[in-house]
């Protein structure tokens, strides 16, 4: 999912005219979330495969934040803010409950 996410980020970010600084700054935090999701594929420890996951989960909300504001500027339009908007809260969601798991899962 954080693939074809990032996949569509980009996409709408190339058709973006005016507003490079916002576009790079979207792509970047945007791919950053699948990114350290694949980093914690290999983790070294608990705790590390921890932060990267909460590494993810700071970038998923960078990335709201652009979303957003390519919005109000007008240069996304309402259904697709809706549309990535809802993949980028269920990617925050599950992020949230692995980092849960993860840590209640490491009191044992």
């Amino acid at each position: 999912m954080s693939i074809s996410f990032a996949l569509e980020i980009a996409e709408i970010c190339e058709a973006i005219k005016g507003c490079h600084a916002y576009t790079e700054q979207l792509i970047r935090c945007s791919s950053s979330v699948g990114a350290n999701l694949f980093e914690a594929r290999y983790a070294q420890s608990r705790a590390d495969f921890i932060h990267k996951l909460e590494i993810s989960l700071k970038e998923c909300s960078e990335t709201e934040f652009w979303i957003e504001l390519l919005h109000r500027r007008g240069k996304i339009s309402d259904d697709r803010y809706n549309n990535l908007n809802n993949t980028r809260g269920i990617i925050q969601r599950k992020l949230i409950a692995s980092i849960t798991t993860a840590k209640k899962n490491g009191d044992n």
